[in-house]
């Protein structure tokens, strides 16, 4: 079955609005949707939405379905993606090197520019998030250069690894082995390449999972860091069980968060004893530390 891209045009304010009505559509299920102006300062805003193994008859009625009445107007376009289609090449206009504190996340055309004092991370657009252009990586991959440099991790967890990015990056500081798990098993493939590509491929197992739920995450269990950059729904379901599986003095960093998502996703993990420790913001995004007590 294919992947499908299902596109949405509009205005800034309107493209803002679909938006979160597919991310509560679609949160459960996984699929990611991006909000860009495309290009940049066009003042034309796409929203796409990516379907997992659906035919694409199917992904524009899951979509017009979830936009309620609207969904009989609006104008949708739907693409397939292969295997080889670099699908956050289509949504990601810019394509130029990140540096995030210590690290400088960049693609195999930049690995000559890496700054002598960085820690160089090569992520390629590919098929799973976490490439850092987006925001939300930016602030997780922040907050992670800052906690990695006071204390060291020996048990660490990334739940939505994604391209592995944040795995490699813990990896890369501390030498330490990683569990990277996605609920997606094209992503978990591309962060396996990604770990061997950047050298820490010894350090990190990579795992097909849904949130906490899988035997192996069981075994590895307590974790004194965990590391989530997913969306506020699936964050605020997994508090309980990621509470379960930590240890007394263990740190969690919870992104994919809007500023409006604090309060609600807070609330859930201070129901099991988790508070906050310190967070960071860039734009309308947030990377939240929590700890107990």
């Amino acid at each position: 079955m294919p992947t499908c891209q299902v596109r949405l045009e509009a205005g800034r304010f309107e493209a803002k609005r679909l938006a979160a009505i597919l991310e509560e559509a679609f949160e459960f299920d996984g699929y990611p949707v991006t909000r860009e102006e495309t290009p940049p300062y066009s003042r034309h805003w796409t929203v796409d939405t990516i379907i997992f193994d659906v035919e694409p008859e199917d992904a524009e009625a899951l979509v017009r379905e979830a936009l309620g009445d609207e969904g009989t107007t609006i104008d949708v376009k739907v693409t397939v993606l292969d295997d080889t289609t670099n699908w956050i090449a289509v949504s990601e206009e810019i394509r130029k090197p990140v540096p995030v504190g210590r690290f400088y996340v960049h693609g195999s055309h930049d690995r000559a520019r890496v700054p002598v004092n960085a820690r160089g991370i090569e992520i390629d657009a590919e098929l799973a998030f976490g490439t850092g252009h987006h925001a939300t990586t930016r602030v997780c991959l922040a907050a992670l250069d800052r906690l990695l440099a006071k204390r060291h991790y020996f048990r660490p967890i990334d739940v939505g690894t994604g391209t592995g990015l944040l795995a490699i990056a813990i990896a890369e500081m501390q030498g330490t082995r990683v569990l990277a798990t996605d609920i997606d098993p094209v992503a978990t493939r591309i962060a396996r390449q990604n770990a061997d590509l950047n050298g820490v491929g010894p350090f990190i197992e990579t795992l097909t999972a849904t949130g906490m739920a899988h035997r192996r995450i069981e075994e590895r269990a307590p974790y004194d860091l965990v590391v989530a950059n997913i969306l506020a729904r699936p964050l605020t379901r997994l508090a309980r069980p990621i509470a379960k599986a930590i240890t007394h003095d263990a740190t969690i960093v919870l992104s994919g968060l809007r500023v409006t998502d604090r309060a609600r996703v807070l609330s859930a993990y201070r129901m099991q004893g988790l508070y906050l420790k310190w967070s960071l913001q860039e734009d309308e995004w947030l990377a939240l530390v929590l700890g107990r007590g």
